[in-house]
């Protein structure tokens, strides 16, 4: 196949043009970007991005162990399914350790890993920056909502 007027042959790809070079590279970004496994950024803010898993971390950040109806007093509104969801999500990534004492009733309790507690420092900055800038981010949605 000969090169179109204008077309440059690619070494990579004898009979290609630039054009269907450039749709080859698009086509392998967008598969990158559907595929998770190449992002560590979006594998791990896909687990915070739900409503509880930081409140839970920071939760168990300040207070070290606790048991599961004690997390429930301090997160009223959580079900207590979701509960269970955020910490084996939690526990599956490393996150915290869940301890299984041998005692009728049995005693579980939970406490952040080393993995969770070097994550601790950058969750409460962002905690911070969501403190300082809610006001702004709430009046720029008022704005925005006037556009629309």
């Amino acid at each position: 196949m000969n090169p179109q007027e204008g077309s440059q042959m690619l070494h990579s790809y004898p009979d290609v043009t630039n054009a269907k070079k450039e749709e080859v590279m698009n086509d392998e970004k967008i598969k990158k970007i559907e595929d998770h496994s190449h992002c560590p950024v979006r594998l791990v803010m896909s687990r915070f991005g739900d409503k509880w898993s930081i409140l839970v971390l920071t939760l168990l950040g300040d207070e070290g162990t606790l048991r599961f109806n004690e997390m429930r007093k301090y997160l009223k509104d959580i079900s207590q399914k979701m509960l269970t969801v955020t910490l084996r999500s939690l526990e599956a990534d490393g996150l915290i350790k869940r301890t299984i004492y041998p005692e009728i009733p049995p005693r579980v309790e939970y406490q952040l890993t080393d993995l969770g507690r070097s994550l601790l420092p950058n969750v409460t900055q962002m905690l911070s920056w969501a403190s300082e800038n809610m006001d702004a981010i709430i009046e720029n949605r008022k704005i925005y909502e006037k556009t629309i």
